[in-house]
């Protein structure tokens, strides 16, 4: 049976989001409030949908440690989050996909990192995350607030899109990538290789011509990089950083 691997930071999330209600009290006094329960009902309601549109499967879902190993790399990584108010009923709706819902959450890693390396190690998968970053990682991919089917990601994608990153950087997540280059000029840099070894050595060149060493354009591409099943070391449960090709 099909394995649906399940992005459950999102789903967490939007519960959370969805179902906070604002009052308006008079006088300008508003409250916020919450019932966990609408949160619980809004991820069955997600998870139902997510069968009608794709049919039976088996449900894995996967949420984010607090821990992360890319602030070893890059210690401003995701910072930039800290002050961002959370949804009031975020870790107990969490919590309730931990305990009620076997959802895995593993030390260090993040939910993204959990289905890039289930995704790549087990037969018959399907990354279902509403994440632009997910198209990173080899296979197939549904994306249920755009796609109406399954997507097939090819590794020559899946490498051209991890690349792409390393040269834009993600603002959302505190790496910075290139200074001044958004998507047009990354895929202007990337246009014609045919091969890994060629785009890393065009992302090499572009940080060089900023005077930006190889080991700041190797840290930009770790931290953007979405483990793989040959990115993690099954006997320890550490990552392997990535290694440009040679």
């Amino acid at each position: 049976m099909t394995k649906y691997l399940i992005d459950a930071d999102i789903v967490a999330f939007k519960a959370a989001t969805v179902t906070e209600t604002p009052i308006n009290w008079g006088d300008g006094f508003w409250t916020m409030h919450a019932y966990e329960a609408e949160g619980i009902e809004y991820i069955h309601k997600y998870l139902h949908r997510i069968t009608t549109a794709l049919g039976d499967g088996e449900f894995h879902m996967f949420i984010t440690d607090p821990k992360n190993w890319r602030k070893d790399i890059l210690p401003s990584y995701k910072s930039n989050r800290k002050e961002t108010r959370k949804p009031m009923t975020l870790n107990a709706l969490r919590q309730y996909l931990l305990s009620e819902m076997s959802a895995v959450m593993v030390e260090g890693m993040e939910a993204d990192d959990l289905l890039g390396i289930t995704s790549t190690n087990e037969p018959d998968c399907v990354i279902v995350s509403e994440d632009k970053d997910l198209a990173t990682i080899p296979g197939k991919l549904f994306n249920p607030a755009k796609d109406e089917e399954v997507r097939t990601i090819s590794e020559f994608d899946a490498d051209y899109l991890h690349m792409k990153q390393t040269l834009t950087g993600d603002p959302v997540d505190g790496y910075a990538g290139l200074a001044g280059c958004g998507e047009k000029t990354a895929e202007k840099i990337l246009d014609g290789c045919q091969t890994l070894m060629e785009m890393w050595a065009a992302v090499v060149n572009a940080y060089s011509k900023k005077k930006l060493s190889e080991e700041v354009a190797l840290t930009q591409a770790r931290v953007a990089r979405i483990c793989r099943a040959s990115d993690f070391d099954f006997s320890t449960g550490k990552v392997i950083l990535w290694t440009p090709p040679t």
